[in-house]
Formats: structure tokens, sequence, C-alpha cells
């Protein structure tokens, strides 16, 4: 029995990609694209780039909790809006957001194949209390 892209993708999202590495490549495609833009420009990741990019991360910051707003299937596609909060390394006990996105990944070979993806830094003003409540997650 196949699993769906979107339980996948979600699986993905749900794991502890960022302290545990090997789980890049049980989902990450040995081929995959991801086309970023955010408020430095556009930047192409490959396998190795997301790699580095989530080792930094790891670096940089104690946690990191991903919180899933949206989530929509469609054939081999899933578009999704989530949150990234982080706690520091110097302060362990405070989360903060940090970013929204919006991405849409493509799933091939049961693996997140090309992903398009969307940023904007998290601020102050931000209203997610009332707009991040799940729909179709």
């Amino acid at each position: 029995m196949s699993t769906s892209a979107k339980q996948i993708v979600k699986d993905f999202y749900n794991s502890d990609f960022i302290n545990d590495h090997t789980v890049l490549g049980k989902y990450m495609h040995p081929e995959v694209e991801l086309i970023w833009n955010s408020t430095d420009g556009l930047s192409v990741f490959h396998f190795d780039e997301i790699i580095a990019t989530f080792q930094e991360i790891a670096r940089t910051y104690n946690e990191l909790r991903i919180e899933v707003s949206h989530m929509l299937e469609d054939d081999d596609h899933v578009t999704m809006r989530y949150k990234y909060y982080v706690r520091t390394i110097e302060n362990p006990d405070e989360e903060l957001g940090i970013a929204h996105f919006i991405a849409i990944w493509q799933v091939k070979d049961g693996k997140l194949y090309r992903g398009h993806q969307v940023s904007q830094p998290a601020m102050n003003q931000d209203d997610t209390n009332s707009s991040y409540h799940k729909v179709k997650v």
C-alpha cells in the first residue's frame, strides 16, 4: 500500500530532521530541488545545500518547532502553510516565532522531489493566534 504525498510531507515536517540527519535521506529525493523566495531573494537548494542549511539551524538554535496551519494535496503535490518557532541556545526558556512559510512540494518515488517555498520573517504584529488554527492538516 502506498503512502499519500500529503502523509509523506506531513511525516517529514513532524520528524526531528534538525537533530537526526538520517531523516533527510529518508524523505528527500537524491535529486531534490528547493526553489526558495525569501527576503534575501531567490535561492535554489539541492540535497547537499539543504543538509548544510539544517546543520546550520541545529548549530544556531537549541530547538526548532513547526506549526502547520494548512496542508492541501493535489495528486503528487502538497501545499502547506507553516511557521517556524525556535528556542535559542542563549535563552532556551523563551520560544520565538521566526518566519512564516508557504511551500509546495512535489513527491516522487515516495520522497520530496521539487519544492517551491516563500518565506517572510515573523513580526511582533503577526496575528498568529487566530490565523494559525489548523485547516485541512
